[in-house]
């Protein structure tokens, strides 16, 4: 791992840029109260490169990225570019950046800190504890099979096609992933497909159970169809640990495991690619919400995803495990003492805009350091 800990920023569209600059706070922090310093390289994606360079995103950054340590992303999506061709959406940046660095396994977790337990919709005493990981596979599957348009067809009709496909290779890869991550968690992992419809879902089945079965039979492992794991997400989520599937099912299901926590807000994600030679693994990292353009420039935006995001950042690509931690017991600290952005709040909290909770934010990071 390079020495000086080089970063690429993208702060993206929308909100991107407001609380991307409350991660340039948490590293300002580090470099005075721990000496930690990064290589930061800043560039334009989404909407924002649309505007200046006409696509979503340039060869020139990609390459940025394939050189940094890790990427921090921020968010894309922009309405004015909406009745852009498909190939000039915003959103085709992540999509790009996922494939052209192979970044094929993407961790959601989803937490519920014990002081927004009463934010979730559903009662606190299903969700309070709650802590599971989803790991999607992200550079296969429904989004990037072939065949795939739009095509006219003879009465004048037109058809929409997109093609689920997925190789042993592909599978296997993040069903590892997924085993790893157990085996440092409760060693628990669920597969979800839809292998009782669909040739790739059992497929999928079968190379996740072979795998087990030569490399992690010290693993538990449980298998769940798709729609039944939506379902049991709401009734029960506590009964997962790892939730392993494919990219469509992934993308549905850490979507709604997300509103179990109370707010997208609040959801941070990796990206991760595979070790090279070197041992050098790309990755990226991201919240899971999106551009929220209707409060761009309120300065209302929940900063704690992507300073958490941050955290994964700092854990997965630097095994920095201590400061991953201490700006996790931050938030949580930050969040115990009543202060919330608008899409968590509740009766009884104090709302706050983006800077005063990244502020806040910095000031427990203080008091943590100061013991």
């Amino acid at each position: 791992m390079s020495e000086t800990k080089k970063l690429l920023i993208l702060p993206g569209d929308g909100i991107g840029p407001e609380i991307m600059r409350e991660v340039a706070r948490i590293m300002a922090w580090m470099s005075r109260a721990r000496g930690i310093n990064f290589d930061i390289t800043e560039d334009l994606v989404g909407g924002a490169s649309l505007a200046v360079h006409g696509v979503p995103i340039r060869q020139e950054v990609i390459d940025e990225a394939r050189a940094a340590d890790a990427v921090l992303f921020g968010s894309v999506g922009d309405p004015k570019w909406a009745s852009a061709g498909f190939d000039r959406r915003p959103e085709i940046a992540i999509l790009k950046l996922r494939q052209d660095l192979g970044l094929f396994a993407n961790l959601r977790p989803a937490k519920v800190f014990d002081a927004l337990a009463d934010a979730s919709t559903l009662k606190p005493e299903v969700v309070r504890g709650l802590d599971i990981m989803i790991v999607r596979e992200t550079v296969g599957g429904i989004y990037f099979g072939n065949p795939r348009g739009i095509e006219t067809l003879p009465d004048g009709s037109r058809r929409g096609i997109n093609t689920e496909v997925y190789t042993t290779p592909e599978i296997e890869r993040v069903a590892r992933v997924a085993f790893d991550l157990a085996r440092k968690r409760d060693n628990r992992v669920c597969s979800v497909e839809k292998c009782n419809v669909m040739e790739s879902g059992l497929l999928w089945k079968e190379v996740v159970t072979d795998l087990h079965a030569r490399e992690y039979a010290d693993v538990e492992l449980t298998h769940m169809l798709a729609d039944n794991c939506a379902m049991q997400l709401v009734r029960n989520p506590r009964q997962f640990d790892v939730i392993v599937t494919g990219n469509l099912f992934g993308d549905l299901l850490s979507d709604l495991a997300s509103m179990l926590t109370g707010s997208l807000g609040m959801l941070p994600s990796a990206t991760l690619g595979a070790v090279d030679a070197n041992g050098k693994r790309p990755a990226l990292y991201e919240p899971i919400h999106g551009s929220a353009p209707d409060i761009a420039g309120k300065w209302q935006a929940n900063p704690l995803a992507q300073i958490l995001s941050f955290a994964m950042l700092l854990r997965y690509s630097f095994n920095m495990l201590e400061d991953a931690a201490m700006i996790e017991t931050a938030v949580a600290n930050v969040l115990a003492s009543g202060l919330r952005t608008p899409d968590i709040m509740s009766p009884g909290m104090a709302v706050v805009g983006t800077e005063v909770m990244g502020e806040a934010v910095v000031r427990e990071l203080d008091k943590l350091q100061q013991g």
